[in-house]
């Protein structure tokens, strides 16, 4: 009896502990968004802001295909989106422009759609390396 006690009361403090570990009920969430795929950036994107209203702290990367979403260019196609990334942008989220997928796209920083950020070491690594910063990529 004694040992399945002792058992039940380590099984418990361990599973605890690993869950304060592994997440914190303010985690920043830093989403890599690589398509221009309707339906998979507007999951990336409303995923983000779930979250973002529930208290994480949000970045979202913008790169490869994804970077139409965040250029005055792709404001017919992609209004919605970059209406959503505008909203968390206004609401103190962050969206970063990666400048090298930007410039392969055939973009200059003059076309980013307002409140987008032109990605780097500093501002990029700021938000990717944050403690306790969970990942997702789409």
């Amino acid at each position: 009896m004694f040992l399945k006690s002792l058992k039940a009361l380590v099984i418990s403090g361990l599973a605890a502990v690993s869950l304060s570990v592994f997440a914190g009920a303010n985690d920043p969430l830093f989403i890599n968004l690589t398509t221009d795929e309707m339906h998979r950036s507007s999951m990336a994107i409303n995923f983000g802001k779930h979250h973002f209203a529930n208290g994480h702290p949000l970045s979202i990367f913008l790169n490869d295909k994804g970077v139409i979403l965040g250029v005055k260019a792709g404001s017919e196609k992609y209004a919605a989106q970059q209406k959503e990334l505008t909203d968390i942008i206004a609401n103190g989220g962050l969206v970063i422009m990666c400048p090298m997928c930007l410039k392969q796209a055939g973009f200059t920083e003059a076309d980013l759609i307002s409140g987008v950020k032109l990605g780097g070491p500093k501002i990029t690594g700021d938000a990717l390396f944050k403690d306790g910063t969970k990942t997702m990529s789409w």
